[in-house]
Order: structure tokens, then C-alpha cells, then sequence
């Protein structure tokens, strides 16, 4: 069959800006799968995304007892949300998952740019990751909240990382200073609890009234990480990057529930 020049330049064009599309999507977009040891020696899948066009990445881990934790780290923004979706017990009148998501700031140098994820690969998909490093636990009072309608001045992605979350999504004053101080809207966040502050707030594992208000804790550790890039020295007078170095973290918040149903696993 033959084409009018025409033709043959109307399908080039679109071929070549198929291909285009292909090669910038392939570009700024990388999924990563590795094997991760917990912290109780059990072994679980761990994904990285990472989107160098929206300078975001996500590290995302299910554990053995089924919780699945989710960080991401919004670049353009400087905020960090972790999102942790924890099986509920119907036994004790729980629903079936209980949402918590946790915003802070994102500090300069805590994981290595999107761009650099997005190049990221690894050899042996079949060997088991352990941390080079293991930061220390970091433990943080969260306690005002979110308003997850109004949260897109903070942050674009909150509102699908903490929809599952609801009324338990959680911020911390001396980050709310910070962001007003950079222009974000100061109606999303409000002062929580309401009718006093966490530290007059009797402990949930110390309280025996399922509905009374108490002050929860929760601890969320990433397992395995890129956290620092790595530098060579070759033979030119300037280092290279050669490799990233990896990083375990643990955070624990403490916040305001409701009610101690909501706050079953902080038990003494």
C-alpha cells in the first residue's frame, strides 16, 4: 500500500511524538521492589516510587502483622507525611483498619533528591537489605490537627495519602510556624485537643474507659532507605556519584484520641 508524503509525515510526527512521550515518562517516573529485614528479623517486600517532574518519592512496607506504612516526601513543598493504616480488631468493636497520618517538615538532606531515585537500580533483587545506618528514634507531640479538605496549601498529596485517616491526621505547632511563615493558608490546621492541652490528657495504656479522651502513642519505624548519596574520586579533579548509602528510621507521636477505642494497641 502506498502513502501520500503527507501521510507518511503525519504518522512520523506522531510516531516520533509517541516516542518523545515515552522516553520523558520513562525519565522522571522509577519504581524500585527490594527485600527489606525488619527490625524482628522477619522479612518483607518494600517499594520506592519516585516522580523527579513532581520531586516527590514514597517508601512503602507492609509488616508481618499486616499494618502497611507509607512515607512520602513532597520536595517542593518541604513536608513529609507518614501514613499508617493499622488492622482493627471487630472482636473488641474496632472497624476494620484505623487511619493515622503524621506531617511534619522535611528537613534538607533527610533522603537523597527525587532525581537521584529515579536512577536508582540494584543488581541482585534477591538479596535481603539491611540498613548501613540506624538513626536514632525521634519522638514527636503532634498536637494540632489537619483540616484534609483544606490541606492542598499545605501539600497537593495529602489529601489521597490521609483520606483513609479521616479526623486522625495530626501536625505539630513548631511546623505550623514554619509553613504560616511561608505563606500557607493558617485555616487548615487547628489546635488539638480542643478543650485543653495532650499533657493534662490522662494516658491511653493508663485509662480503663474505652471512650474517654486520652493521649496515644504511636511508633512507626522505615525500615530501609536512601538517605545520603555516595562519592567517588576518579581520575578528574571533581568526586562523582557512585552509590547511596542506606538508612533506618524510627519516629514516635504522641497524640490526642478521642476515645481509647481508637488507641487499642498502647496498652501497658
Amino acid at each position: 500500500v502506498l502513502m501520500s508524503p503527507s501521510s507518511v509525515f503525519s504518522v512520523s510526527v506522531r510516531v516520533s511524538v509517541l516516542l518523545l512521550a515515552l522516553l520523558l515518562s520513562g525519565s522522571v517516573c522509577a519504581e524500585l521492589k527490594v527485600l527489606v529485614r525488619l527490625d524482628n528479623g522477619q522479612i518483607s517486600a518494600e517499594t520506592l516510587e519516585s516522580d523527579s517532574e513532581r520531586d516527590i518519592i514514597s517508601v512503602e512496607l507492609r509488616h508481618t502483622d499486616g499494618t502497611l506504612t507509607t512515607f512520602l516526601a513532597d520536595f517542593k513543598r518541604h513536608v513529609k507525611i507518614l501514613r499508617v493504616l493499622v488492622l482493627g480488631e471487630p472482636e473488641r468493636g474496632q472497624t476494620q483498619y484505623q487511619g493515622l497520618c503524621f506531617i511534619s517538615r522535611l528537613e534538607h538532606g533527610e533522603i537523597i533528591p527525587s532525581e537521584a531515585m529515579v536512577r536508582l537500580r540494584q543488581k541482585n533483587p534477591h538479596v535481603v537489605r539491611t540498613a548501613e545506618e540506624k538513626r536514632g528514634l525521634e519522638r514527636m507531640s503532634m498536637n494540632m490537627a489537619v483540616n484534609l479538605t483544606l490541606s492542598w496549601h499545605l501539600s497537593a498529596h495529602i489529601r489521597s495519602m490521609c483520606r483513609d485517616a479521616q479526623d486522625f491526621i495530626y501536625t505539630r505547632e513548631q511546623d505550623v510556624k514554619y509553613w504560616l511563615e511561608k505563606g500557607v493558608e493558617g485555616s487548615i490546621f487547628k489546635a488539638f485537643p480542643q478543650n485543653g492541652e495532650s499533657a493534662t490528657l490522662p494516658r491511653c495504656s493508663a485509662t480503663a474507659d474505652p471512650w474517654q479522651p486520652c493521649s496515644c502513642s504511636y511508633t512507626v519505624r522505615l525500615e530501609w532507605y536512601p538517605c545520603m548519596l555516595k562519592y567517588c574520586r576518579g581520575h578528574g579533579p571533581s568526586p562523582y556519584k557512585c552509590g547511596i548509602k542506606s538508612c533506618s528510621k524510627a519516629y514516635r507521636f504522641d497524640f490526642h484520641t478521642p476515645r481509647k477505642q481508637q488507641c487499642m494497641w498502647d496498652e501497658e
